[in-house]
């Protein structure tokens, strides 16, 4: 039984790990840009942990923000609405100050089926329409086509230190253990070792007491 929980435990401890990774770290889109536009949009509790921090410039109240968005067309036809918003220094660590700039350049690449311009969209975040979250974009990037190709090589960096940095935790951990803890656990277990053997000694001369007064012979 035990063993069945520390294995669901570590499962979604590595569940989450991953969910968190994929919506922090950069993804990118190649797709064409339809529309840009501003709308005030209602942040309520139930989704205000996917939205940044309002950047200079917008209106805010207690749930209406003014945010800006970019809607646009994969080459396969599905669309695709981002949110650009500034993150400032808070999390994740993108740093991004220029959302303003960053609207004129997509309203700038926008374009239409009959002469399509192909731009890759760097954002990061989730798409959930059942509670209005969008992915944040960060960046946008003209292409020669659809059909570039894009190797992550940020994430896959990212991806190998957590590797190696995870590795020497793990090894520094299993030394500890081996130097600090397994040695305790040992002293613990001489010790208790050590107790009972002195409970059994003081419990057989307290039953050759006990059978001195009954006329028998000590053992």
């Amino acid at each position: 039984m035990w063993r069945k929980i520390k294995w669901g435990l570590g499962l979604l401890v590595v569940t989450l790990v991953a969910a968190f990774l994929h919506y922090t770290l950069p993804q990118r889109d190649v797709v064409r840009i339809t529309n840009t536009y501003n709308r005030l949009t209602t942040v309520g509790t139930e989704n205000s942990w996917a939205y940044a921090s309002p950047d200079s410039g917008t209106a805010e109240s207690v749930q209406t923000r003014d945010i800006r968005f970019i809607e646009a067309i994969r080459p396969n036809n599905r669309v695709i609405v981002y949110r650009n918003e500034d993150t400032g220094w808070v999390w994740p660590p993108y740093f991004k100050y220029d959302s303003s700039n960053l609207q004129a350049e997509a309203s700038n690449a926008r374009s239409t089926s009959a002469a399509p311009e192909w731009v890759v969209v760097t954002h990061y975040g989730w798409r959930v329409p059942l509670i209005s979250i969008y992915p944040n974009a960060v960046k946008v990037t003209p292409v020669s086509g659809p059909d570039v190709s894009l190797i992550p090589w940020l994430n896959m960096v990212i991806l190998l230190a957590l590797g190696l940095f995870l590795v020497m935790l793990w090894r520094m951990l299993a030394q500890f253990h081996e130097r600090t803890i397994d040695p305790a656990l040992d002293r613990i277990g001489d010790t208790i070792d050590e107790v009972d053997a002195r409970a059994d000694g003081l419990w057989a001369r307290f039953s050759g007491w006990l059978n001195s007064w009954k006329g028998k012979p000590r053992r």
